[in-house]
């Protein structure tokens, strides 16, 4: 049995906890917030032994063999490297730092360790998904000629006007670290290396400090090439559809709904035909009430594989800082108004 500890009492409570229960080799021991009285309150709701107010109290209780992280990206590093000092892997949310400074720590001492860690990009593992990346594997749509990328939503961190890491962007936030992580990761995922890039950041008019918007281009190491068009500000707006367009055929992922996870459907077309719907169910999904849930428990399982038998799971803080390198490229890109050759950008960066 793997004794878990959970930090973090929002996201950590309402889809880590019961995605690592899904699995019968865990149980979850202990949860750490910022307020004790009101982490010990949570505690006791959700049937877990131990509320502590302090996350180095949870990290250090020797009966916590790992650590769930689901906090600021700014504490983030610092829950994470005392987890791995101590012997204990680490599941961790994105993106993984405030700063890639802190990001290559963390990738560091994960490799000196040999610890299992793992990174919640949870998209590639919801089912049709995992579908439409087995489909392009097998060649469905032939040699990829390019991909779009359209996902515009309203937030309910924008709704409110929050000012959090979530809108504001000089903390490892913002609409790069809220959304565009998750995209990063799924391009290469689906699609392989990305060598380049070029970025622009926007916000809402009234008020510049909010960061809710990005528009992207992008090339492949393949030569295919990809445009981006992200905003958490779009009232209305079409949801998350990618496009992928090959020689033979196209494959389209689309979520017009508002729940980021479930509601996808997946469409093909082989050439001459015409794009039709594919069915694919999830078993799994249906059984919670929250569609990040499902993902995040095969995300889990994955990493409970690794701490029971050994080997390197993924997404694991590789491919968490192979993001955060691509996040700072794309905020230097706006900054400074240029094309980022990403290929050089990975060989001067890399934590090797």
């Amino acid at each position: 049995m793997i004794r878990l500890g959970i930090v973090g009492v929002n996201y950590g409570r309402t889809v880590q906890l019961p995605a690592f229960r899904a699995d019968l080799r865990c149980e979850v021991v202990a949860l750490a917030g910022r307020d004790a009285a009101h982490t010990a309150a949570i505690a006791r709701e959700a049937g877990v032994l131990k509320g502590y107010g302090d996350w180095r109290a949870l990290v250090e209780d020797p009966d916590v063999q790992a650590v769930a992280v689901a906090t600021l990206p700014s504490l983030q590093a610092h829950v994470a490297l005392r987890a791995l000092e101590l012997g204990k892997p680490v599941f961790i949310e994105k993106p993984m730092a405030n700063n890639l400074a802190a990001a290559k720590a963390m990738l560091q001492r994960a490799k000196q360790s040999g610890l299992p860690t793992m990174i919640d990009f949870n998209f590639t593992q919801i089912a049709t998904w995992l579908r439409a990346k087995a489909m392009l594997d097998d060649g469905a749509i032939g040699k990829l000629r390019h991909v779009t990328v359209h996902w515009h939503v309203e937030s309910r961190a924008l709704q409110l006007r929050m000012r959090n890491w979530k809108t504001v962007g000089d903390d490892g936030g913002g609409v790069l670290g809220n959304f565009i992580s998750h995209c990063f990761h799924y391009l290469e995922w689906f699609c392989g290396p990305i060598a380049g890039m070029s970025a622009r950041i926007g916000g809402v008019p009234e008020d510049g400090e909010l960061e809710t918007t990005v528009a992207m281009a992008m090339q492949f190491k393949s030569g295919a090439l990809a445009s981006l068009s992200m905003s958490c500000a779009s009232y209305f707006g079409i949801g998350h559809r990618l496009e992928f367009f090959g020689e033979e055929g196209t494959l389209v992922l689309h979520n017009p709904g508002a729940d980021y996870m479930r509601g996808f459907e997946l469409f093909y077309a082989k050439r001459p035909g015409p794009l039709e719907r594919t069915a694919v169910i999830d078993p799994i999904d249906t059984q919670y009430p929250d569609g990040r849930i499902a993902p995040v428990s095969r995300l889990a399982k994955l990493w409970f594989d690794a701490i029971e038998k050994g080997g390197t799971p993924t997404p694991g803080f590789a491919e968490g800082y192979r993001v955060q390198l691509q996040m700072d490229a794309a905020r230097r890109s706006y900054q400074q108004g240029i094309w980022v050759d990403f290929g050089k950008e990975d060989a001067r960066g890399s934590a090797r």
